[in-house]
C-alpha cells in the first residue's frame, strides 16, 4: 500500500505551509506565530477540538473517527521550534529573522502532521480518536516534559504516542527505527574550578585554575575509555572552556561546560558519579577546588517493542518492503519525545530526508519530497491502529 493519493494532491499546499513556517522561525517556547498558524489550520480543517497553551505554547487537536466505540486514543507528535543559527541555504523562503533558522526540520514535521490532520478530518476512517500534538521547545527547553506535566495525556485520554523525525543521509521514502533505546539521554554539566590567581611569571605563588581545568578535561575522557563497558555506549564531551583575560595573568577561576550522552540509566548514573569523583579529586591533588553541576536534561528515548513492530509494519506498507530498517543502530543525539514515551508506550521513527546537509547545520533544509511519505505514514498508522469494525 503506497503513499496516499490525497497527499499527492495536497503536496504543493503542504509545501507552502512548510516554507512559510521556515521563513518565520521561532525559538523554544516563543512559537506564538507558528502555534497560531497550526491552531488556525486545525480549526479550518474542522478538527473537533483545538486546545492551545498546553506546555506554555503547545497545541493539541482532537479528531474523532466515524466510530468511537473502541475508546482508543493515540497521540501523534510534531515539534515546532527552530534553532539560534544564521541560515546559509540561499533558498527563496530562507529565514526572515536574523540569527534564527529551522535547521532541524521541525518546519517539515509540523507541516506533515498538519497534512495528516487535514486528511484525517476529511475521512475519519477509524474507530477512536487521534490527538495531534504540536510541541514547542524541543531544542533544549523540554517542551515535551512541559506538555506531559500540564496533564496532556490524562486530559485527552491518550493511551499510546508516536513521534517522527527526518534523517539526512537516508533516502527519501525510507524509514529507520528500533525497539528499546533509539536515542540517548542528553545531560549538561558545568565545572567551576577555583585556584589562586597571580602573575604568570610567578606560577609557584599561584594555584593555576587553567592547569587544573585542563587536567580535569583530559581525565574525564577516562570515564568512557576505562569505566564504561566497551560494548555499551557513552559520550562525555567538554565543549567550552573559559578562563582568564590577560596573557600575563594566571586566573583564579576556570569553567568547563559540556554534555554527557548514554543509552542506559545505569550508565548515566555511573557517568555522573565518576565525573564528580574525577572533578573533586583532580582539583584537590593539584591544590585547588572544583565543583560539578550536573544537570539531567532529556532521558533516553525508549521505544516500546510491540508499538515499534507496528510502526515499522505501517512504514513498510507506505514505503514498500525493504525500505524500512526495523533494527537500526541507536544514535547518541537527544530528543525530548523521551518524556512522552516515559508517560505512555509508543514508538519513534526516522523518515529519510535524502542527501542534504546534516541537522543543526546552517545549510540544512527539510526535503519537501518527504512530505507525502510522512503524511501517509501518519494517516495509515491511525487507520491501522484503530480500524473500524465495518471495514
Amino acid at each position: 500500500m503506497p503513499t496516499i493519493n490525497r497527499f499527492a494532491a495536497l503536496h504543493s499546499e503542504i509545501t507552502e505551509w512548510r516554507r512559510d513556517i521556515h521563513a518565520h522561525p521561532e525559538l523554544m517556547f516563543d512559537v506564538e506565530r507558528t502555534a497560531g498558524l497550526v491552531a488556525e489550520k486545525l480549526r479550518g480543517f474542522g478538527v473537533d477540538e483545538v486546545v492551545t497553551g498546553l506546555g506554555r505554547t503547545g497545541v493539541v487537536g482532537i479528531i474523532k473517527g466515524r466510530d468511537t466505540g473502541s475508546g482508543r486514543v493515540i497521540g501523534l507528535r510534531a515539534d515546532m521550534d527552530a534553532l539560534p543559527i544564521v541560515e546559509a541555504t540561499g533558498v527563496p523562503y530562507a529565514s526572515q529573522t536574523p540569527g534564527k533558522m529551522h535547521a532541524c526540520g521541525h518546519d517539515g514535521h509540523t507541516a506533515m502532521l498538519l497534512g495528516a490532520a487535514q486528511y484525517l478530518a476529511e475521512t475519519r476512517n477509524f474507530d477512536g480518536a487521534v490527538a495531534l500534538i504540536f510541541q514547542p521547545a524541543e531544542e533544549g527547553g523540554g517542551g515535551g516534559r512541559e506538555m506531559v506535566e500540564d496533564g496532556m495525556m490524562d486530559r485527552f485520554g491518550i493511551q499510546e504516542v508516536y513521534g517522527m523525525h527526518n534523517r539526512p543521509g537516508l533516502p527519501v521514502g525510507q524509514f529507520l527505527t528500533r525497539p528499546g533505546p533509539i536515542m540517548a539521554s542528553a545531560d549538561e554539566f558545568e565545572i567551576t574550578v577555583d585556584g589562586v590567581g597571580g602573575h604568570a611569571a610567578y606560577p609557584h605563588q599561584c594555584v593555576d585554575a587553567t592547569l587544573i581545568a585542563a587536567q580535569i578535561m583530559l581525565s574525564l575522557q577516562t570515564i568512557v575509555s576505562r569505566n564504561v563497558d566497551p560494548i555499551q555506549s557513552a559520550v562525555v564531551s567538554v565543549t567550552q572552556m573559559h578562563a582568564g583575560e590577560a596573557f600575563n595573568v594566571i586566573p583564579p577561576t576556570a569553567v568547563l561546560r559540556g554534555t554527557v550522552r548514554t543509552l542506559k540509566p545505569e550508565i548515566r548514573n555511573l557517568a555522573e558519579t565518576r565525573m564528580d569523583e574525577v572533578v573533586t579529586l583532580t582539583a584537590r591533588a593539584l591544590g585547588g577546588k572544583a565543583m560539578l553541576d550536573y544537570r539531567r536534561q532529556y532521558p533516553v528515548v525508549v521505544n516500546d517493542p510491540a508499538r515499534t513492530e507496528f510502526a515499522a509494519r505501517i512504514a513498510a506498507e507506505v514505503a514498500g518492503e525493504g525500505q524500512v530498517d526495523a533494527d537500526a543502530p541507536p544514535v547518541m543525539g537527544g530528543e525530548d519525545f523521551a518524556f512522552m514515551l516515559e508517560a505512555r508506550p509508543g514508538a519513534f521513527i526516522f523518515v529519510g530526508n535524502g542527501d542534504t546537509a546534516p541537522v543543526h547545520h546552517p545549510g540544512f533544509d527539510f526535503n519537501d519530497d518527504a512530505i507525502p511519505v510522512g503524511c501517509s505514514y501518519w494517516a495509515r498508522l491511525v487507520e491501522a491502529a484503530m480500524p473500524r469494525s465495518d471495514r
